[in-house]
């Protein structure tokens, strides 16, 4: 995977993403905003926003700045939340998950829904979202990850893995592959509808204060 790949890739996803993806990933996205709705006063940063399918789902009293790497698919947010007047919307930028522009420690929560299959540099997406947030805060990551059982799924996972770039996204995605050089600390996973073929991740920022590369996670079993 490389950046001009997913740009194009969702270059040409943006008019029908809403209709091809919307109804196959609402139940992650749903998962991730009904435990980020918990708590008002939240500033929370929304990595790879897409066309803004959550953005009016959270609650009113929280702010919500949403960052994608595609200009295409943010064209689809920006409009969706000038009509649906959303004004807890802080912002809508184009920002690469690597190399996000934010102070250290700017949101109370960050959540990536859909997004760590397609950046890169996963270790460096995930230490980027880990900077950005606040010491004990929450980080959210909703995805799909490769299967390590055999069996049919295991196999179409592979069988597909070679034309990750057309995709636009990488289908042998492992859970180890995203936590190996992270230092967050998992508190639950979660597998989402349909046919738990993705996961909810729900951890926490050790925040900045003593940051060592590849330190020890110890994370719950995955779901299916």
């Amino acid at each position: 995977m490389d950046t001009e790949s997913v740009r194009n890739a969702y270059r040409r996803y943006a008019k029908i993403y809403d209709v091809v993806f919307g109804g196959v990933f609402a139940s992650g996205r749903q998962a991730a905003v009904k435990h980020i709705n918990k708590r008002g006063g939240l500033r929370i940063l929304e990595v790879g926003v897409g066309t803004g399918l959550s953005l009016p789902k959270y609650r009113k009293d929280n702010r919500v700045v949403g960052i994608d790497l595609s200009r295409d698919m943010l064209e689809v947010a920006r409009k969706r939340v000038d009509e649906l007047k959303l004004p807890n919307v802080e912002a809508l930028l184009e920002m690469d998950a690597e190399n996000l522009e934010f102070p250290d420690a700017s949101f109370d929560v960050v959540v990536a829904m859909f997004v760590m299959t397609v950046v890169p540099n996963v270790p460096r997406a995930m230490a980027e979202l880990e900077r950005v947030c606040k010491p004990g805060g929450d980080i959210l990551i909703v995805n799909h990850f490769a299967t390590t059982e055999p069996g049919l799924r295991r196999t179409i996972e592979r069988k597909m893995a070679p034309f990750s770039k057309s995709l636009g996204w990488r289908p042998d995605f492992s859970l180890d592959s995203l936590l190996s050089s992270s230092r967050v600390q998992v508190q639950a996973i979660h597998t989402v509808p349909p046919f738990g073929l993705f996961s909810l991740l729900e951890c926490r920022s050790p925040g900045i204060a003593g940051a060592t590369a590849g330190g020890a996670l110890h994370a719950p079993p995955a779901g299916p």
